[in-house]
């Protein structure tokens, strides 16, 4: 598929402030006179926001075995490629998503110990060759994203609520997946400012986008 426009995602631990970073990117590139379809997962679509329930709160409390878990995801994000991400892109628009696969690559192989050539596979039959043009990574340490959930004070849902071991493996993952898609996945360092991140922001999309900016 050949496109104008781009496709971003925005990925990181809990706390590291990407969502806010979305909205900022958006605002620039609307300015700039493009459409831009600022998204997220889990999520995106009705199907995908039922599933988003399902994975964040469930109410029943039933424990989601972690195969299960990956085929919400994957299920979610198959949905949202096919109706919200593909057509956005095919007319020449932005798609910024707050999250997307490497979540999953980082949540399920890093922080629950599957196999990553597995949760790798299932997603690429989700995602039908649609992949980030490029992926900017928040990077946060442990420590400073658990006083800024403590700060923000909202109840946690299934995976805030995890040990720090958990997000320590999926913090580690994603320093593995940098090294594994280097041309894809940029790094920013989230342990700053909101304008100083987001001055970063923009010189991480400016690179990687070059004379299509």
């Amino acid at each position: 598929m050949r496109r104008t426009g781009g496709f971003i995602s925005f990925e990181g631990g809990e706390g590291c402030g990407k969502s806010t970073q979305v909205t900022l990117l958006k605002a620039v590139l609307e300015k700039r006179g493009h459409e831009v379809v600022l998204t997220r997962e889990p999520g995106g679509t009705p199907t995908g926001e039922m599933i988003r329930d399902i994975l964040q709160h469930h109410a029943s409390k039933e424990d989601i075995c972690v195969p299960a878990e990956i085929l919400l995801f994957a299920a979610s994000r198959a949905q949202h490629v096919a109706h919200v991400i593909r057509p956005a892109l095919e007319r020449g628009a932005w798609v910024l998503c707050d999250r997307f696969v490497d979540s999953s690559l980082a949540y399920q192989a890093g922080g629950r110990q599957m196999d990553l050539e597995t949760v790798l596979s299932v997603n690429e039959t989700a995602l039908a060759g649609t992949w980030p043009d490029c992926t900017i990574w928040y990077d946060l340490s442990v420590a400073a994203a658990t006083a800024r959930m403590k700060e923000r004070g909202a109840p946690p849902d299934r995976f805030e609520a995890e040990r720090a071991e958990f997000h320590q493996r999926v913090a580690s993952m994603y320093i593995e997946l940098a090294t594994r898609f280097p041309e894809r996945i940029q790094r920013v360092n989230a342990d700053q400012s909101i304008e100083e991140v987001a001055a970063e922001t923009l010189q991480t999309v400016k690179h990687a986008f070059g004379d299509r900016w």
